[in-house]
């Protein structure tokens, strides 16, 4: 388990894991959709992360690539998913994401991060969050399947590691602390119940066990990390154990939400 986790921390930190999941040019089916859909959830916030983490110098090479690489599959899977939308409803809500979007990349791009800028960035990663949830769950609504639930789910998993990361790196700037240690705090509680809903659910296979246990040990890490939280007083060293750590739950449960997609 140990060298698995060093492959994964070696992986996360170029990013090179998008590069496989960029590869489909294609929504392939509904199931496919709802994972992609769930993905750019957690790609508001993993670029809400690393623009606090650049900002803070916590691994900053690793952060810009990793911005870079989210900044392109989120474009990517926004064309993909308009041009899927099943429905006119939620072809219309992937309209409005459009635009949520154009203010959100402006806002991570248009100048280098700053404490200044970082509340602004913190609101408009939720904004964009919200529609991209909406759009997910539209999506598990037209499936009508199990199988499209536990996607979402799953796929929400990733969102929730990258939410506590980049709210505890906007707490520890001290930028909107309070709110950011609450919003962490409660990312920390619902990813928890959640993994015990999927380790449980029956469609769950013995691979996919497998794979939320070494989740669940990472979490254990993770927690400690986000403990170590102090409200306006950036301690690198720890920001980084978090950065780091939300890299390996997010690419464990990237897997895990494409094995859910799999199932019939």
């Amino acid at each position: 388990m140990q060298r698995r986790s060093l492959t994964f921390l070696a992986l996360a930190g170029a990013g090179a894991w998008l590069v496989p999941v960029a590869a489909h040019a294609q929504v392939q089916d509904i199931n496919d959709a709802i994972n992609k859909a769930g993905r750019q959830r957690m790609l508001s916030q993993r670029m809400a992360k690393t623009y606090m983490a650049i900002g803070q110098k916590v691994q900053s090479d690793s952060a810009d690539k990793i911005l870079a690489l989210s900044l392109a599959l989120f474009d990517r899977q926004l064309v993909e998913l308009k041009a899927f939308a099943p429905t006119p409803e939620i072809g219309a809500t992937y309209g409005s994401l459009e635009g949520a979007w154009q203010d959100y990349k402006v806002a991570l791009v248009g100048s280098a991060p700053a404490n200044t800028s970082a509340a602004k960035v913190i609101d408009l990663s939720g904004k964009v969050l919200a529609l991209a949830h909406q759009g997910t769950v539209q999506l598990e609504s037209f499936s009508g399947k199990a199988s499209g639930r536990l996607v979402n789910m799953s796929g929400r998993q990733r969102m929730l590691s990258q939410r506590m990361a980049a709210h505890y790196l906007s707490a520890s700037w001290g930028v909107q602390a309070t709110a950011s240690a609450a919003e962490m705090s409660k990312a920390s509680e619902e990813f928890a119940k959640a993994h015990t809903l999927l380790k449980n659910a029956p469609e769950s296979t013995p691979a996919i066990k497998s794979e939320l246990q070494l989740v669940e040990s990472q979490f254990t890490f993770f927690e400690i990390a986000l403990k170590s939280l102090k409200p306006g007083l950036g301690d690198v060293q720890a920001q980084g154990h978090v950065f780091t750590t939300s890299e390996r739950i997010l690419q464990v449960m990237d897997g895990v939400t494409g094995m859910y997609s799999k199932l019939a």
